[in-house]
């Protein structure tokens, strides 16, 4: 008999995972990381429609999780293992947080991380609350900590874009998905009140509009291009080619946008802090095109197709725009890849040293409708 015999570990395993009708994803990074990994998602829905899927995720990503249409409920926890929780001495919260796992009756859990995470914490908390099979990509041997353990091969740098990452995870049990794109559901309500919004600053919503959606903030500070630097950019595109703009952020970040907004001139408006998720998600998706650092709101545009013009700091080498029409400017450097918050060296040069002549260029080149080797890789993205 000719062919290869099949791996009956494999089938068994597989079969495991297709009886399964109470999934639990893993995914307790901000909100980028979760839109990341929507096509995973998806593919987890595709493969077991009957089953129910639960996100446990950060607080701080609670908002776009609701606006996932491929998730059926949302479990917000603070983790101890992750950078953003306050520290904390007494272990009663998260005790409790097991039980509450256990008393949900999980059939399975897929722990979602970036190459540098380690699932191990996740894996133990899943495997106290009695979830019976649980995935995760792994460095080391995991034991009894992970039913199903993928060796993780990108121990030292990243070797695939996040998105591909957690597709190939969920696919070793045989999830998988044909439609690879990002996931977000815009609120209607929200797309109201900002289409009434726009309007009223006398910005239209055809082709050709001049204007855009211009979001300077990003949680690390190594990750965020100079506020003077995207106001001069700015600046020349309103006074050259007629462009306004619409200063995005969170309340926190006001001042910031307040900054950019004086650097720009008229041609600028601020709305920091004055958006909901939903109503930030509703502004990207009517915006002609997005201007942004390497962060949430760039996956945000991906998700809904609008163009992103992304100054990208090199600091995470994985998160470029997933599947949709974008330019990185980027200028390499001997640090790359340093997942740094902060730059450890003191000088940011992935960023401080591209001029804002670079990103007017990129923008122009970007809503010129010139095809490019980036428009390329988008489409063989897909």
């Amino acid at each position: 008999m000719g062919g290869a015999v099949p791996d009956l570990g494999v089938l068994e395993r597989r079969a495991a995972w297709s009886a399964v009708r109470n999934v639990l994803a893993v995914r307790l990074d901000a909100m980028g990381d979760v839109l990341m990994t929507t096509p995973a998602f998806r593919a987890i829905r595709e493969s077991v429609p009957d089953a129910r899927l639960t996100l446990l995720t950060s607080p701080g990503a609670v908002d776009v999780a609701a606006c996932i249409p491929e998730l059926d409920a949302v479990i917000a926890h603070d983790v101890p293992w992750m950078k953003a929780t306050a520290p904390r001495t007494d272990p009663g919260p998260d005790l409790a947080f097991i039980e509450r796992l256990r008393e949900a009756r999980f059939d399975a859990a897929i722990v979602f991380t970036v190459h540098s995470q380690d699932p191990l914490p996740a894996a133990l908390t899943c495997w106290l609350a009695g979830i019976p099979l649980r995935l995760a990509h792994c460095r080391d041997n995991p034991y009894q900590l992970l039913t199903d353990w993928v060796r993780d091969p990108e121990a030292l740098e990243p070797q695939r874009h996040e998105v591909r990452r957690q597709l190939d995870l969920v696919a070793t049990v045989g999830y998988t998905t044909e439609d690879v794109h990002l996931s977000l559901r815009v609120p209607p309500d929200a797309s109201r009140r900002v289409r009434s919004m726009v309007a009223a600053l006398g910005l239209g919503f055809g082709a050709g509009e001049r204007w855009a959606v211009l979001h300077p903030g990003a949680t690390a500070a190594s990750r965020r291009y100079p506020p003077d630097r995207f106001a001069a950019a700015a600046r020349t595109l309103a006074v050259e080619d007629g462009w306004r703009f619409l200063v995005t952020g969170s309340p926190g970040e006001a001042a910031v946008a307040d900054e950019v907004v004086r650097g720009i001139g008229g041609a600028a408006t601020s709305l920091a802090g004055r958006l909901s998720f939903g109503e930030l998600a509703a502004l990207i998706a009517i915006a002609p095109v997005l201007i942004t650092n390497n962060t949430g709101p760039a996956h945000m545009a991906a998700a809904v197709g609008t163009p992103v013009v992304d100054v990208y700091a090199l600091t995470n080498l994985q998160h470029a725009p997933w599947a949709v029409r974008h330019r990185l400017v980027v200028h390499d450097v001997p640090c790359r890849g340093c997942r740094k918050s902060v730059c450890p060296l003191g000088h940011n040069a992935c960023l401080t040293s591209i001029e804002p002549d670079e990103v007017v260029a990129a923008t122009r080149e970007l809503v010129g409708g010139t095809r490019t080797p980036a428009d390329d890789a988008v489409l063989a993205a897909l």
